[in-house]
């Protein structure tokens, strides 16, 4: 079952990868990307993603994916906030 899940989540972050640019996610305070675009990754591969976990603000947390391209720079591809307050 975890295996479904992950390949899963796998092809869902690879969608929504391929549809950023249609529908960008626009970095907020607290994204890495937020203030420098020009992040750079040494050690990541390409097509590989990671998420980013933080606080809003409004005691809100905030997770986002990013997608490391073939450049090692990132792209911001999907991001979630709860809806605890």
């Amino acid at each position: 079952m975890k295996t479904i899940l992950t390949a899963l989540s796998a092809a869902l972050i690879s969608f929504a990868a391929g549809t950023a640019a249609f529908a960008s996610v626009q970095p907020i305070p607290g994204s890495i990307t937020y203030d420098n675009s020009d992040v750079m990754l040494e050690k990541a591969p390409a097509g590989s993603t990671f998420f980013h976990t933080f606080s809003n603000g409004d005691g809100r947390d905030v997770r986002e994916i990013y997608k490391v391209n073939a450049d090692k720079s990132v792209t911001l591809v999907n991001r979630t906030i709860s809806n605890a307050s």
